[in-house]
């Protein structure tokens, strides 16, 4: 490992690989990839990008000291399910592992640029504004988001954030999030509902406030995430930033998008919200981006509308990965 490798942990899931294209695409290529392989085929995500070596995620924390003079490391290796029920797998995942990490990172002056999540910001009721200030206001509604809350206070706790990064990523969605499953973008799980049944299933509101389709989640495509990520890799700006693209859009104006994207007529089905999920749902989200433009970020945010098209288009209807 030089002092111009580049690591990314969960380098062959969905925000981890889409990195790892973009920086291919700046010229980067000596980068170590780590993750955990499983049943799925994430496997596919990393055929098309050139990469100097792949580790497995254990044996690269049991061997952290061979890595202290790379140049960076991107931690976006976690248990991303917001539904996944068991704490302690969560939690050494997601918090123990985070927190081994920034600590080699910080004691050896490596760039550490790490994913956190909006999940952390709970209902909104106390705001979706970013920074560590007030992050004992924050009350998230799963497990998931309470390991990733717990380790922004960590971070921020030790005074981390003089020198690292964390991103509270919003709703992404874009290429190369087929392994996900149920955790994948409803953009996703659209294409597949409508090209078999010429439908699409969205959940009733359960919640008085909100019409049924008029909630919402802040959409941003995958390609401005990753943009958004790599604008810290040459800088020594530190703290928690919001990634997103600034806006609300409801479920409506998504469907709306993703009929149009494959030129058909908008059929939309209402169906009752899960039990499971109805305590623990967020109904609206919306990133404030200002920190992030404060820092000199001066990329343009797509339009949900184009985002939608491009990755239907160019992504789902040929099959295709980022690389490709």
């Amino acid at each position: 490992m030089s002092n111009r490798t580049i690591i990314v942990t969960g380098g062959a899931g969905f925000i981890g690989s889409a990195i790892v294209w973009r920086l291919n695409q700046l010229g980067y290529d000596d980068i170590l990839i780590v993750d955990r392989m499983d049943e799925t085929d994430k496997w596919k995500n990393l055929v098309p990008l050139k990469f100097a070596d792949y580790l497995d995620a254990e044996d690269f924390i049991d061997d952290l000291g061979d890595f202290s003079q790379v140049k960076a490391i991107f931690h976006l290796g976690a248990c991303s399910s917001t539904t996944e029920t068991d704490s302690d797998y969560i939690f050494r995942n997601n918090y123990e592992y985070s927190r081994d990490l920034a600590e080699f990172a910080v004691a050896n002056g490596v760039r550490f640029i790490y994913a956190s999540s909006a999940a952390t910001y709970g209902d909104g009721s106390n705001g979706m504004a970013d920074g560590f200030d007030d992050l004992g206001k924050l009350r998230p509604l799963n497990v998931y988001g309470y390991s990733k809350h717990l380790f922004d206070q960590y971070a921020a706790r030790n005074g981390m954030f003089d020198s690292i990064v964390g991103l509270k990523y919003f709703n992404v969605f874009g290429p190369n999030e087929d392994h996900k499953d149920d955790m994948r973008s409803l953009v996703n799980k659209a294409y597949t509902q409508i090209s078999d049944t010429g439908k699409l299933q969205l959940f009733k509101s359960a919640n008085p406030t909100y019409k049924d389709g008029e909630f919402g989640r802040d959409f941003v495509y995958v390609k401005d995430a990753v943009d958004m990520t790599l604008h810290f890799l040459d800088n020594s700006i530190g703290g928690l930033f919001n990634v997103g693209s600034g806006r609300m859009n409801p479920w409506n104006s998504l469907a709306d998008a993703i009929f149009a994207a494959l030129g058909r007529e908008k059929n939309v089905e209402f169906i009752d919200m899960p039990a499971h999920l109805r305590d623990r749902y967020q109904y609206y989200t919306q990133a404030d981006i200002s920190q992030l433009r404060s820092t000199g970020f001066t990329g343009e945010i797509t339009p949900l509308d184009g985002a939608v098209a491009n990755y239907i288009q160019n992504y789902l209807v040929p099959g295709k990965h980022l690389g490709d």
